[in-house]
């Protein structure tokens, strides 16, 4: 059997458990709940309070391909413009516009033409 000698140095144990707090029916805990509201988010950067982490910033925007990008470029294979197949990953109308907190890194919605 094993024999436990005292506690180490400076060793305090932990409080008693005590259970959950009681809880007042008339006042349950509710769930926090972000309202964002729907900013006209465009292609450019746009200032704006992030919702998430609430600094004043200027939203970071990253353009990235979207099925719209990858249908046209299909479209264009299918016509047998395959050597123009790629332009629409170079057009900033074929993109779409993402923007993002640059502090918190959160996602704050999408531009798309």
């Amino acid at each position: 059997m094993d024999k436990q000698g005292p506690p180490p140095p400076g060793f305090a144990p932990p409080p008693p458990y005590s259970g959950p707090p009681p809880m007042n029916p008339g006042h349950m805990a509710q769930p926090n709940i972000i309202i964002m509201q729907n900013p006209n988010l465009g292609p450019d950067t746009q200032p704006m309070t992030c919702p998430h982490c609430h600094a004043n910033i200027s939203t970071r925007v990253v353009q990235e391909s979207s099925t719209k990008t990858h249908l046209f470029a299909l479209l264009l294979c299918l016509m047998g413009c395959w050597p123009c197949a790629p332009c629409p990953y170079c057009m900033d109308s074929c993109l779409a516009t993402k923007h993002y907190c640059p502090a918190c890194n959160a996602f704050l919605g999408q531009y798309d033409n």
